[in-house]
């Protein structure tokens, strides 16, 4: 069975020096709030042209603090998109607000063209997705929240190093929010999340609230530990033993990417005439990091059945829009039917495997079968 994915090879080639600084990391007999993860926070600000920023305990996380950060209340409205992670509408749901769903467009990105339809008295932010490593249309986003005086918080969790006119994800809204579930580009061994800001204001907040609403920051940046709280907060915290797996990854990471869009490419390349709709690669104002590299059929589920006899892992992301769950049956003001996009790519989206250990021969073998599954379909008229 050739995997969807699989962190195995990554972490025997790491294997040896990963173990080496964990240990060091141990025998620290600090594993919160310490040296690795000041490291981290700071290599990764730097990396990814990032003005300040802090590191929580999962992506998830890292959205809920960023809405509470800005003010998001219980009543307010935030315009998403419905073709996203569940976490995206989970956590504008955990701090009481609404979300307010617009259609996706043909590369499965926020319409632009639909937020303004959708903005009320209520609304106070916007939250571009940028999905399966592709960032959203930042520029129009920014104009539009300028203009009605909304906020905008990037969901960066599967776009770690995309960038939309030679800026980095994350450093464009108001905040970014990242994840480092081991799937992700930049992933670590467990949950782990990111919240950027250009703001050192809202900054301060971040870091107050993903720790009990405790100070934890000195004038200098400098950790310390003060047990007062000067606001409500939760517990959100990156350990020291996932921000030394991350620091070690992330000196990696603008390698593997190079490899997702090497492999993205010999996808594109040797599926060109398959039949399946393609991801575009690149273009002059948007750098495609693929997290993911989704194709879309109408006989997606027949391509995924004889896929498998094949001993080929497919996945889909995702399946069902958030509109159409049981869970947000209730959500009050939205016009479902002008999801259109959304309704009729998630018939359709299928993910093939790519990730940076996967093997030349495994490729070979998956562009091979997709390309004999794809002519016998087309044979019988499908």
């Amino acid at each position: 069975m050739i995997k969807f994915w699989s962190y195995k090879n990554e972490y025997l080639s790491i294997r040896k020096l990963l173990l080496t600084n964990l240990d060091k990391t141990f025998k620290s007999e600090n594993l919160f709030f310490g040296n690795e993860l000041n490291k981290f926070e700071k290599n990764f600000t730097k990396k990814n042209n990032l003005k300040y920023g802090a590191a929580v305990a999962s992506g998830t996380d890292a959205l809920i603090i960023a809405l509470r950060a800005i003010g998001i209340k219980n009543g307010d409205e935030v315009i998403t998109v419905s073709n996203t992670a569940i976490p995206t509408v989970s956590a504008i749901k955990s701090v009481g607000a609404v979300p307010i769903f617009v259609d996706i467009n043909i590369e499965y990105l926020m319409d632009v063209n639909s937020i303004k339809n959708k903005i009320t008295k209520k609304t106070k932010a916007i939250i571009p997705v940028h999905l399966y490593g592709k960032a959203c249309e930042m520029d129009k986003i920014i104009k539009i929240s300028k203009k009605y005086k909304l906020r905008v918080i990037e969901d960066c969790a599967q776009a770690q190093g995309a960038k939309y006119k030679g800026r980095n994800v994350g450093s464009m809204g108001d905040l970014g929010c990242f994840s480092f579930y081991p799937t992700k580009i930049l992933g670590c061994y467990a949950d782990g999340g990111f919240v950027s800001t250009n703001s050192y204001k809202i900054y301060k907040e971040i870091i107050r609230l993903r720790f009990y609403g405790i100070e934890t920051v000195d004038k200098n940046n400098r950790y310390f530990k003060k047990y007062y709280s000067v606001s409500d907060g939760i517990n959100s915290r990156l350990s020291e033993i996932n921000a030394t797996i991350l620091n070690l990854k992330l000196k990696e990471v603008e390698k593997n990417i190079r490899k997702r869009i090497s492999i993205a490419r010999f996808y594109c390349n040797e599926l060109k005439n398959s039949g399946l709709i393609l991801p575009k690669i690149q273009s002059l104002n948007n750098r495609h990091v693929f997290h993911l590299f989704v194709v879309y059929h109408k006989k997606r589920n027949e391509i995924i059945r004889l896929l498998k006899k094949k001993g080929i892992e497919i996945r889909i992301y995702y399946p069902y829009p958030i509109h159409s769950m049981k869970a947000n049956k209730k959500l009050v003001r939205n016009n479902y039917h002008s999801l259109k996009t959304t309704d009729k790519m998630s018939s359709g989206i299928f993910s093939l495997p790519l990730y940076p250990n996967i093997k030349k021969n495994e490729l070979f073998y998956i562009v091979k079968n997709i390309n004999k599954i794809m002519i016998k379909l087309n044979q019988h008229n499908y």
